[in-house]
């Protein structure tokens, strides 16, 4: 039993002072009292589990007296004999009121503390896909009475419309958002866990992509003789050159392009893994660059601006689209392929090492001491790759 000190005519008397000042009254019940003179109650505690010093607010005086406040430290002290936090318990409690314990909203939470370090294209896919898949039948929930057996009602729905790789994908959705539920304390269990081995097998499918040199060098021949737009030839043109992801490659704008360093500077905010990246330039790709230039610089801020609306790069799907123009379907090569391509034929061709080629993919590269290289780490190595490439890329075109 606590032994109290305080009372209310005392409570009332107590003036502000230059200094924020606290009077204890007992159980770790104290009351503060600003120098604007608001007086505030506080419970002193120690959390359960890690024994830090903490403090719970129970109100301001006089809208919560002194026998009110006295009551609430006293629930305090229960839940905190029982092991019970009270002060993320009022979190809690406060979170549920307002609705921020639902699936929905503990999913957007994550979706916003993540997306940060996703592309902007990712981020919009991992939110679309809950939105689609998930939201409907359990966003309005609250995330800790969610079951493993709801969660595979959901999935089992995607996999329905036979789209195997999109529930699995979702199911690692709902791992990552149960585990920030956890560490948030909103949950206490994770149910997506579960179902480890639940869903039908995913059937992986590799980007198309031709790494054989006899069979590239004909596509090399058929995009010089590309019949459609010019500029999407030059895309073609460019795509084997440089290797960048065809979002990378259609958005490229005239002012990531310097002729007189022979360099590509794309952006952190255009990159997959949000780091700014560096290309080196070959002789072949500044041909082609400076080809293309009459057509859209001045035009567009874009190299490879939409046909009919020059405020926008080209459509998503183009390059793939010319290459089945040409003859090879998806099943046989894309855009995205000419990456599987270069990293193939560098490696095995070439002779080139293993790290110089994934940066310049633009994947991350740690050293000995798991420290990622920064974008214009080994940068005359890669400039000598990059034109032994173009030039590996004519010999092919020319000869074989």
């Amino acid at each position: 039993m606590a032994t109290h000190k305080l009372t209310d005519s005392a409570v009332r008397a107590f003036k502000p002072g230059l200094k924020q000042y606290r009077v204890a009254d007992g159980g770790g019940l104290s009351l503060v009292i600003h120098p604007q003179g608001g007086k505030y109650w506080r419970q002193r505690y120690r959390r359960p589990v890690s024994g830090r010093a903490a403090d719970l607010a129970l109100g301001t005086y006089p809208d919560v007296t002194l026998r009110t406040a006295r009551e609430r430290s006293l629930e305090a002290r229960r839940l905190l004999a029982d092991g019970i936090d009270p002060g993320h318990q009022k979190k809690a409690r406060k979170r549920a009121e307002s609705g921020a314990d639902t699936l929905e909203a503990v999913a957007r939470e994550w979706h916003e503390h993540k997306k940060g370090g996703w592309s902007d294209n990712y981020a919009e896919c991992v939110i679309r896909r809950l939105e689609i898949n998930v939201f409907p039948w359990l966003g309005d929930y609250p995330v800790d009475k969610i079951t493993a057996s709801a969660l595979l009602e959901v999935l089992r729905r995607v996999e329905a419309r036979d789209a195997i790789e999109t529930a699995h994908r979702v199911l690692g959705y709902l791992r990552a958002v149960f585990v920030y539920a956890i560490v948030t304390e909103r949950a206490t269990g994770n149910p997506a866990s579960d179902l480890k081995g639940a869903l039908e097998p995913s059937r992986t499918k590799h980007m198309a992509a031709i790494t054989d040199p006899k069979e590239l060098a004909p596509l090399l021949r058929a995009i010089d003789s590309y019949a459609g737009t010019y500029v999407v030839r030059c895309a073609l043109q460019l795509a084997p050159l440089t290797f960048l992801r065809p979002g990378e490659l259609r958005c490229a704008r005239w002012s990531e392009i310097d002729f007189e360093a022979a360099e590509w500077r794309i952006p952190a905010e255009r990159m997959k893994m949000k780091f700014g990246h560096l290309v080196p330039l070959a002789r072949q790709s500044i041909e082609v660059l400076k080809n293309v230039e009459p057509l859209s610089r001045g035009n567009s801020e874009y190299v490879f601006p939409a046909i009919y609306n020059n405020t926008r790069p080209m459509s998503e799907g183009t390059i793939s689209q010319a290459l089945k123009r040409l003859g090879y379907s998806g099943e046989e090569m894309t855009g995205h392929g000419f990456r599987a391509t270069a990293r193939t034929l560098l490696d095995e061709s070439l002779g080139f090492r293993i790290e110089h080629i994934e940066m310049q993919l633009s994947h991350t590269v740690r050293d000995v001491h798991g420290r990622a290289y920064n974008r214009t780490q080994y940068l005359d190595k890669r400039r000598e790759m990059m034109q032994a490439w173009a030039d590996y890329l004519d010999d092919l075109r020319a000869n074989v």
